[in-house]
C-alpha cells in the first residue's frame, strides 16, 4: 500500500484533461435530464439513495474517477483502518470508530485488549444503566425518577449527539418512544449553562460529562458551574452525575459521579456520537434499543464503503465528485441544506468533522502539498435556508456546490392540506424547483433577473428519518470525510489546528501576557 501526493497520480492528470466538459443546463433538461437522474444514483443503507445527477460529471469523469479510486488504493486504506492499523500517523493511534458499530474484518486487538468486545460492553453498561433510571431502579435522592438527561460536553462530545438527538426528537414522540427529555451545555459562555439550568428542574435531571481527557477546559468549567446550582438546591451532585471518559483519565473511577462509561485515544471525538459519547445521552434519552438501530444503520453503511465500484459505494463516489469540484473546477465551499427541520444542527456537526478532518496543509508525514484539500463547510435547513443565504448561492459570483437531504414523508405522521397540496408535498416541491433551477437556471433580458445556472448539487433521499437513517447518513458522511483524507494524502484524524489557541488562552488566564495579546486581554477586562 502506497501514501502518495494526490498530484503524483496519474489519475491527477487526466481528470485535469476532463474538467468543464460537462453543462448541466444542457445535460439536465428534458428527457436527458430524465434519464441522468435515473441513471445516476447510488443506493445506501437505511433505505436511502445517494443521486449526483445534478453534478457536474459523465460517463467519461466517472470512469477516470474509478482509476483514481483504484489507484489512490482508497478501499485498500479503509480495509487497513478498520483492520487495525496505525492510519493516524500524527498522533500515533489507531481509528477504530467504525468498530464501536460491528465488526467489518478480523478482530482488532490493541494494548492487549480486544477493542471491539471493549466497545460492545460499554454499550451494554451505557443500555443496562438507561433501563434501570427508565425502570425506577436508579432515582434522585427524594425517590423520584429522573425526567431529563443534560450532556455536558464540548466539540465531538456535544455537536454529533446534539444532532443525532434534535433528528429523533420528534420522531421518537410520535413513537411514544421519548424516554427523557434532552439538554446540551458546550459552550463556556455562562449563559449557556445558566440558560439551559432555568429550563430544567435539577432535582430531576441526570447531567453526563463528557471529556475523554478529564481535563477538558470548557466542560469542567461548566461541570463546577453545574455542581454549584445542584448544591444550592440542597442536592447532592454525585447522586445526579455521570462521566463519560477514559480509564485513565481523574473522572474514572470517581466516587464524585453514579457511574463512568469509557472511551478510549482510537476514537477521535468527531468521529465518537455511536460510542458511550453519544451512547449514553441517547440510550436515556430514547431507549437503549433506538440507539442500536441508529448503530445498525451505520453499520450496514460502512459495509457499503468496502466496495472498490463506485457506483456501488456511496460514500466514496460523493467523495470523488467532492475532489473533482474542489481540485478541478475550484471550488472553495460545500453547503449542506438538509430539508428536514428534524436535521437542524446536523451541518454543524458536518462543519466540524469535515473542516477539522481535512483542514490540513501538509500531508500525512508532515510535508507541504501543493494543491486545494477540505473545503468550508456551511449549511441550514431548507425551506428557511432559501430565505437566507440562497441569493448568493444562486447569482453569486462564486460557485457553492450543494448537498440537499430530503424525505417523503414527515416524522410525526402529521400533515395538513392547504390549496391542494401538503406541507410536505409544498417541502419537497421546493427541494426539486432548486436542484432545477441551481442546475439549469433561467435566461432574462434584465441581467438581475437572469440565473447563469450550471450549480450542481447532489441530494440525498429516504422514505423517512427513521434511527436506521440516520445512522447510515452519519456513517455516509464520515466515510466521505474519510475518503477523500486518502485521496488527498491527509491524516483526517488529528486536529493540531484547535491547540494552539487553548495554549495561549490558558496563558491569558495565568497572566502572562504582553504586546497585543495583554492589550486585547485588557479590551476584554479579563484583568
Amino acid at each position: 500500500m502506497e501514501w502518495k501526493n494526490f498530484d503524483k497520480l496519474e489519475a491527477y492528470r487526466k481528470l485535469e484533461s476532463l474538467k468543464n466538459t460537462v453543462k448541466l443546463q444542457e445535460v439536465m433538461t428534458g428527457e436527458k435530464g430524465a434519464d441522468r437522474v435515473r441513471a445516476y444514483q447510488v443506493p445506501m443503507a437505511g433505505g436511502l439513495t445517494y443521486s449526483f445527477a445534478a453534478k457536474e460529471v459523465d460517463d467519461d469523469i466517472i470512469a477516470t474517477l474509478q482509476e483514481l479510486a483504484d489507484e489512490a488504493q482508497l478501499t485498500e486504506k479503509y480495509k487497513a483502518l478498520y483492520s487495525g492499523e496505525m492510519i493516524n500517523t500524527g498522533e500515533k493511534r489507531l481509528v477504530l470508530h467504525q468498530l464501536t458499530r460491528g465488526q467489518l474484518g478480523d478482530q482488532v486487538i490493541a494494548d492487549g485488549v480486544n477493542k471491539g468486545e471493549f466497545y460492545e460492553a460499554q454499550q451494554k453498561k451505557a443500555a443496562e444503566f438507561a433501563i434501570k433510571v427508565h425502570s425506577g431502579q436508579i432515582v434522585n435522592e427524594a425517590g423520584e425518577a429522573f425526567t431529563t438527561a443534560v450532556q455536558i460536553g464540548i466539540g465531538g462530545s456535544d455537536l454529533g449527539p446534539r444532532a443525532l438527538y434534535l433528528s429523533l426528537e420528534n420522531w421518537a414522540k410520535a413513537q411514544g418512544a421519548l424516554k427523557m427529555e434532552a439538554k446540551f451545555i458546550s459552550n463556556v459562555d455562562p449563559d449557556d449553562a445558566s440558560a439551559v439550568l432555568s429550563q430544567i428542574d435539577v432535582a430531576h435531571s441526570i447531567f453526563v460529562l463528557v471529556s475523554k481527557s478529564g481535563t477538558t477546559l470548557e466542560t469542567l468549567t461548566n461541570e463546577a458551574f453545574v455542581k454549584n446550582a445542584l448544591k444550592e438546591a440542597g442536592l447532592d451532585p454525585s447522586k445526579h452525575m455521570v462521566a463519560v471518559t477514559s480509564e485513565t483519565s481523574p473522572l474514572a473511577g470517581n466516587p464524585d459521579y453514579m457511574e463512568a462509561f469509557y472511551m478510549d485515544d482510537y476514537i477521535g471525538g468527531r468521529y465518537s456520537s455511536t460510542s458511550a459519547v453519544g451512547g449514553v445521552l441517547l440510550s436515556l434519552a430514547f431507549g437503549p434499543e433506538v440507539f442500536a438501530r441508529i448503530n445498525r444503520g451505520a453499520a450496514a453503511e460502512d459495509a457499503l464503503a468496502k466496495n472498490p465500484d463506485v457506483m456501488k459505494n456511496p460514500a466514496m463516489m460523493d467523495a470523488l465528485i467532492g475532489v473533482y469540484e474542489r481540485n478541478f473546477l475550484g471550488y472553495g465551499a460545500t453547503a449542506v441544506l438538509p430539508y428536514s427541520q428534524a436535521l437542524s444542527r446536523f451541518p454543524a456537526h458536518l462543519q466540524q468533522l469535515d473542516m477539522e478532518s481535512n483542514g490540513k496543509r501538509v500531508n500525512r508525514f508532515g510535508e507541504p502539498v501543493d494543491y486545494a484539500t477540505g473545503p468550508i463547510i456551511f449549511g441550514e435547513p431548507g425551506t428557511n435556508g432559501q430565505h437566507s443565504f440562497y441569493q448568493l448561492l444562486h447569482q453569486g459570483t462564486d460557485v457553492v456546490p450543494l448537498q440537499f437531504i430530503g424525505f417523503r414523508n414527515n416524522q410525526m405522521n402529521n400533515d395538513v392540506e392547504i390549496q391542494g397540496s401538503t406541507s410536505q408535498q409544498k417541502l419537497n416541491a421546493n427541494v426539486a424547483a432548486q436542484i432545477m433551477a441551481f442546475a439549469c437556471g433561467k435566461d432574462d433580458s434584465d441581467k438581475n433577473k437572469e440565473f447563469r445556472g450550471g450549480r450542481p448539487s447532489s441530494i440525498i433521499v429516504g422514505e423517512q428519518l427513521t434511527p436506521e437513517a440516520l445512522g447510515a447518513l452519519l456513517a455516509h458522511f464520515e466515510n466521505k470525510v474519510m475518503f477523500q483524507g486518502f485521496v488527498w494524502n491527509l491524516n483526517s484524524f488529528d486536529q493540531e489546528g484547535v491547540q494552539l489557541g487553548k495554549v495561549l488562552a490558558k496563558k491569558v488566564l495565568a497572566k502572562d501576557t504582553d504586546g497585543a495579546l495583554d492589550a486585547y486581554s485588557r479590551m476584554l477586562g479579563i484583568f
